[in-house]
């Protein structure tokens, strides 16, 4: 790719942010390097390690590569088995850190969180632990190698630390003692050439043995080294060069041993650099809140809501902008400083960074074509001082365009034809767009040319498009409206400033009426353009309400059927309990009854009574517990004649539903069959839900709809034999007379009820309630068992 574009459409400044955000030297000369790629697979490649970066991120926060150096030199030396100093061998320790660090960064529990591109990056870092500890072990900084580095070492610093003590006692001895007070220049021990001294006034030289290692400016005082403390001060100077000797040997091993590792050493650096790089343009996306774009084989861009990255975020104004797929030629008109230059170097620094892998500031969505070469002529000359020379320069480089543009090119031409006669610019310029065009070349130009809008409007596969402006404020909005052409607003902007209005009818009148009617037209399509807008806008505010309201009501409903199960769950608890306490109290009282029977206690019809006075009070207990007092709900008053034989009623104090048995007496009592409980309730306490007439209604319509239905039903599923062994003669015939009525629905001809030889008095018990069926003609007749059938032990009925 051409590098005139890069600067011409300011990738450099993009590149200058960049670097900003790599941690290392290396990761900044890479950064720096960025240019542009032209390989589908490299560029997909760069935008997915980008964005897994920037996932990583925003998961595990940002990643340190703090340490990482150029070890260049350095394993130069150790190719020549050099000896490195303390400072390179800490550079090593550096690197190795970073990617101990970047690999504990890298692992991720798989099961839990899906592969990325970086993976493979972190898994192939060698942190070398072995050779990072030695060196941490021994090295402290540039200049102090620890004494833990070897025991001989520490054997000399020990010996070292023993003799300066000595020493030092020594001349603080001699400084301290009185009769040298007067001849000292001062009371202190100094160093000169490395040795321990004195400072000793000039005409007192004599007075003290020693070596003299310098004196001072003024010649009055001699830094003398004494005699005591010369030998000494000569076995400091050898445990000094000793230490020496032996820090060389540590370096050497050290070096020897990182010598063994060069390779897995480039590596690390290589891939840290690598890594510093790849996540300095996903920190550079998160600045801008860039997204990954989507690369379209057919060169298609479609860019939603596109901010220039280098303008300022909170002003600039994001623009929608497609290209290449009903047309592949867009013609932006309108004012200067509308926002035409912007929206062509946006489209263009887009595709140069998407191709550079890094993400643009759009939508998510957006899509991006991929393109050998991007060519734009965009000036910044745009006044009435542009002449020939500038045509010239301009025309120079849009020849040079035309020669090198193809089908994979993608062109961006600014004022195209300006600073020439207008004629003959539009002229040329429809000439240049025809050519460009004919030869499938994707091209954004602006212009202020008119005959340019009717070439956009009459050519298929070229469209206009414009930026908004704002006659009221005066102002451009930088709106990128595609699909109408910029309308002059020369006319509109002088009458708001004041000029008088006869001006501008004469001017008006100089103006051809084909002219006038096409600028009429614009100005109608941008405010029907508006409008539909304005109607988008609210109906997307609908659906959001819509939406909201939907949610809403669905939340409602939850919590309407959460309460109901509730609910439901807690009435069945209570049932469960009176259940079981109506049980225990039977239980109690059959016990007690039955106790009471055996005895010929003459109280006890009066204990009898007792008890079934204390069962009264019991269940009007529970009937005022059960009373429901939840509603507010406004109940029918209803008076005793409105009540017959036969109404089905809802028992307000009992919150069941029931039949009326019997009808109501004078104090407006009456019996009402709930299921298998008959009790006695007032009228004040019920209401009536369906007379009797409407029960019989019902009723018969119901048995003629559901007769055919339920005989198939029944007939499905039913066995023409029922077992009542174990039971009461009272039980049975309940059990039966069921029985009965479910095998005449399912059309059975004859059934088998099996109820034991026993005593006979089961049998004697069934056979008497049959008697009573056959002469209310329910069934046609009954007959014992034969041989094979159960004997006497079962009853056959004939339906």
């Amino acid at each position: 790719m051409n590098t005139k574009v890069l600067q011409t459409l300011e990738y450099d400044k993009i590149i200058e942010q960049l670097v900003t955000f790599a941690t290392t030297d290396l990761g900044y000369e890479l950064c720096k390097k960025l240019n542009p790629m032209t390989q589908e697979s490299e560029i997909l490649s760069a935008q997915e390690q980008t964005n897994d970066a920037l996932t990583r991120i925003f998961k595990q926060g940002n990643i340190s590569f703090q340490g990482v150096t150029d070890l260049t030199p350095s394993m130069m030396r150790l190719k020549v088995h050099g000896t490195l100093s303390a400072t390179e061998l800490l550079s090593i320790a550096g690197v190795l850190e970073a990617a101990k660090n970047a690999a504990d960064y890298g692992v991720r529990d798989l099961t839990l969180v899906d592969g990325d591109s970086l993976d493979h990056i972190f898994e192939s870092l060698i942190p070398l632990e072995s050779l990072l500890h030695d060196i941490k072990h021994c090295i402290i900084s540039p200049e102090e190698i620890s004494s833990e580095a070897s025991p001989t070492l520490r054997d000399i610093r020990r010996s070292m630390k023993q003799t300066n003590q000595r020493i030092h006692t020594q001349l603080t001895n001699m400084i301290s003692s009185s009769g040298n007070q007067d001849k000292l220049q001062e009371s202190i021990v100094t160093m000169r050439n490395g040795r321990y001294c004195i400072p000793v006034k000039q005409e007192y030289r004599n007075q003290f043995q020693g070596m003299i290692h310098d004196q001072s400016s003024t010649g009055a005082t001699l830094f003398i080294e004494p005699m005591a403390v010369v030998t000494l001060n000569n076995t400091l100077k050898e445990l000094e060069g000793q230490e020496q000797s032996e820090i060389d040997r540590i370096l050497s091993m050290l070096s020897e041993q990182a010598s063994y590792e060069m390779d897995a050493l480039m590596h690390n650096q290589k891939t840290l650099t690598m890594l510093d790089f790849i996540f300095a343009k996903a920190k550079y996306a998160k600045s801008y809140d860039g997204s990954k774009p989507v690369f379209r084989e057919d060169g298609v861009i479609n860019i939603k809501q596109g901010r220039h990255p280098l303008l300022d975020s909170k002003k600039v104004v994001p623009i929608n902008v497609h290209l290449g797929d009903d047309f592949t030629m867009l013609v932006i008109t309108g004012p200067n400083t509308g926002g035409k230059t912007v929206s062509l170097k946006t489209v263009g620094l887009f595709t140069l960074m998407g191709q550079a892998g890094l993400h643009i500031p759009a939508f998510q969505g957006s899509t991006l074509g991929i393109y050998e070469e991007v060519f734009a002529d965009i000036g910044d000359e745009q006044s009435i001082e542009q002449n020939l020379s500038t045509f010239s320069s301009h025309m120079t480089n849009i020849v040079s365009i035309i020669q090198q543009s193809h089908n994979k090119s993608l062109v961006l031409l600014d004022e195209l034809c300006g600073g020439t006669d207008p004629i003959e610019g539009a002229a040329l310029a429809i000439s240049l767009l025809t050519d460009l065009h004919a030869r499938g070349v994707k091209t954004m130009a602006t212009t202020h040319y008119s005959e340019l809008k009717m070439f956009a409007l009459t050519s298929e596969g070229i469209e206009n498009a414009s930026c908004e402006f704002d006659v009221e404020t005066l102002s451009p909005t930088y709106r990128l409206m595609i699909g109408i052409p910029g309308k002059s607003n020369a006319f509109a902007i002088s009458k708001k400033l004041g000029l008088d209005q006869h001006i501008l009818d004469h001017a008006e009148d100089q103006i051809d009426e084909s002219v006038k009617d096409f600028e009429s037209v614009v100005a109608d399509l941008e405010r029907s353009k508006l409008t539909i807008e304005k109607e988008q806008e609210e109906i997307l505010a609908y659906r959001k309400e819509i939406e909201s309201l939907r949610e809403s009501l669905q939340n409602k409903k939850d919590d309407i059927k959460e309460r109901r199960e509730t609910m439901l769950r807690k009435a069945r608890e209570e049932a469960r309990d009176i259940l079981t306490e109506a049980k225990e109290t039977a239980d109690q009282t059959i016990r007690e009854y039955n106790k009471l029977k055996k005895s010929n206690n003459s109280d006890t019809n009066k204990k009898m009574e007792h008890i079934r006075s204390g069962l009264g009070k019991k269940l009007s207990n529970i009937e005022k517990n059960m009373t429901y007092t939840g509603g507010t709900q406004t109940k029918k008053v209803h008076e005793a004649s409105d009540f017959q034989v036969g109404d089905e009623v809802y028992v307000s104090s009992l919150s069941l539903s029931g039949t009326v048995q019997t009808l109501p007496n004078a104090k407006g009592d009456l019996y009402v069959q709930m299921g298998m409980m008959r009790s006695l309730v007032n009228i004040k306490n019920l209401e009536i839900t369906k007379s009797v007439k409407q029960v019989k209604r019902e009723n018969a319509r119901n048995e003629s709809r559901n007769r055919g239905r339920t005989a198939i039903n029944k007939s499905g599923s039913m066995r023409p034999e029922i077992n009542v062994l174990g039971t009461t003669v009272s039980e049975a015939t309940a059990l039966l007379d069921k029985f009965i009525d479910d095998a005449c629905l399912a059309n059975l001809a004859q059934i088998t009820v099996v109820h034991g030889k026993g005593t006979g008095k089961l049998r004697k018990g069934i056979h008497s309630y049959l008697d009573g069926l056959k002469k209310q003609k329910r069934i046609s007749g009954y007959r014992d068992g034969e041989y094979g059938e159960g004997d006497v032990g079962v009853t056959v009925i004939m339906l």
